[in-house]
């Protein structure tokens, strides 16, 4: 375990922001990561815990410890006729824990092909994508309290997940590093092809019965399409929610904008498109120095190269007003600002 000072961190975040920390510590196993929790002299330092970078901005310097969680492993717990419950330490590369999933033919997790991060973030933030959502096969997470080095177990129903919510993100957030994580998958995969981008390229390709490994190589290919990749262009993904409004605010939105991108929740609520919301803000597209927003997406804030991270928030905020200007509606960052 080596304790590292004015650590830069441009290359620990997918958005490229130049940023230090004043202490940087890398952890490679569970260990490594009791050994840090029982050493008094970090108790009282600030401490961000980072994954793949991929869902954070930095619009400053860190001023306290970063920690990097880099335990690796693939673990079957146990498995019967029709399902596996698989353990993925939290350092593990999400893409590589899908796709090792996949080729087993383990179903659940498929329609979350490359969405970027680690295995131990994506419960924080529930990322989904394609109709399914984390919380979906999440059976339980491993995970150390930060306070005094206590283990616990997180069950699915413990850990309040909401639409890219979880309780790590409010009630306990900070207080916990996360080990790994389990997931309960189908030996017999249940395809879902709800989202009309899929089925449509499944036609097009004319697969009559297509594979969990036949939608996860389609899902790749339109995200790669509409998304840039961190590789070449900095970005964090989706930058904003969706946000849903109730029934009445939607009547009145909908009379003024008929052509307005949504999807009716089950509790009679509306999720509408933030992309829609911010292109026809005329924001897709507009770039700001090096900070900007992707051509093809409007949902992804970029950084064309040497973009500050305040330039990038500057811009979020911007955004922000112009969609409550002329739709009455907030949209709420997704990426978290440090």
């Amino acid at each position: 375990m080596n304790l590292q000072r004015n650590f830069p961190l441009k290359n620990l975040n997918t958005f490229g922001i130049e940023a230090y920390a004043n202490f940087f510590i890398e952890l490679n196993n569970s260990d490594q990561i009791i050994e840090f929790l029982e050493n008094s002299e970090y108790r009282n330092q600030p401490l961000l815990i980072l994954g793949g970078g991929s869902n954070l901005l930095f619009a400053n310097d860190f001023e306290g410890i970063v920690l990097k969680i880099n335990n690796k492993g693939i673990v079957v717990v146990s498995e019967d006729e029709d399902f596996v419950i698989v353990k993925a330490f939290a350092g593990e590369v999400w893409l590589e824990f899908v796709d090792y999933c996949v080729e087993k033919n383990w179903g659940g997790i498929e329609n979350l092909a490359l969405i970027p991060g680690n295995v131990g973030s994506c419960p924080v933030q529930n990322i989904g994508a394609y109709g399914v959502e984390v919380k979906d096969t999440l059976f339980e997470i491993d995970a150390f309290r930060i306070s005094d080095g206590q283990k616990r177990t997180f069950k699915n129903s413990e850990c309040n997940f909401g639409y890219r919510n979880s309780i790590f993100k409010q009630e306990l957030k900070n207080q916990y590093i996360i080990e790994a994580v389990s997931f309960k998958l189908r030996k017999k995969p249940i395809l879902n092809r709800t989202y009309q981008a899929l089925e449509r390229e499944i036609q097009i390709l004319g697969i009559e019965n297509p594979t969990i490994k036949d939608l996860s190589e389609i899902i790749c290919k339109i995200r790669r399409e509409k998304l840039p990749d961190p590789e070449e262009i900095g970005n964090a993904g989706s930058f904003f929610k969706n946000p849903t409004i109730n029934s009445e605010n939607f009547k009145k939105l909908i009379s003024e904008f008929p052509n307005i991108a949504y999807f009716k929740q089950s509790d009679g609520s509306f999720k509408l498109a933030a992309a829609w919301l911010i292109e026809q803000c005329r924001w897709k597209g507009s770039r700001f120095g090096d900070a900007g927003v992707h051509k093809n997406q409007a949902l992804v804030l970029v950084n064309y190269g040497n973009a500050k991270g305040t330039e990038i928030v500057e811009l979020a905020k911007n955004i922000q007003k112009s969609v409550l200007e002329n739709f009455r509606v907030h949209i709420e960052m997704e990426v978290n600002i440090v």
